[in-house]
């Protein structure tokens, strides 16, 4: 992997991180996709901060509650899903012009949710 692209990963990892911190206070961000980014990135650009990911206290439940197939949050989810539709019909009606790629960003909704649906929610 080239040094740039490392940089760049380490730092969409952390710009997800952030966010995700932030979902953690506030109930309209969803903290365990943001957090599993977070990983992705990480995993790919420095095993010393995925690594510190995986076992950080707060953060590192979120993504072990999803590897190990517990799933994720029921609010999560509704998180997710609403802010998926939400911000997907405003972009869809207010500033897609083309049909095709309104057609095109509904199938991606629907996909997007499906896969949401599926995985297995957590219970408290």
């Amino acid at each position: 992997m080239t040094s740039t692209k490392k940089y760049i990963y380490m730092t969409l990892g952390t710009i997800f991180l952030v966010i995700g911190m932030i979902g953690i206070v506030l109930p309209l961000i969803p903290t365990t996709p943001l957090l599993l980014l977070t990983a992705f990135f990480y995993a790919r650009s420095s095993e010393k901060l995925y690594q510190w990911l995986l076992n950080h206290r707060i953060f590192g439940k979120y993504i072990k509650q999803f590897k190990s197939g517990q799933g994720i949050p029921l609010r999560a989810k509704i998180t997710i899903l609403t802010l998926i539709w939400v911000t997907g019909i405003l972009s869809i009606v207010f500033i897609i012009p083309i049909t095709f790629v309104k057609v095109l960003l509904v199938i991606i909704f629907l996909a997007v949710s499906y896969y949401i649906l599926s995985l297995k929610t957590l219970r408290s």
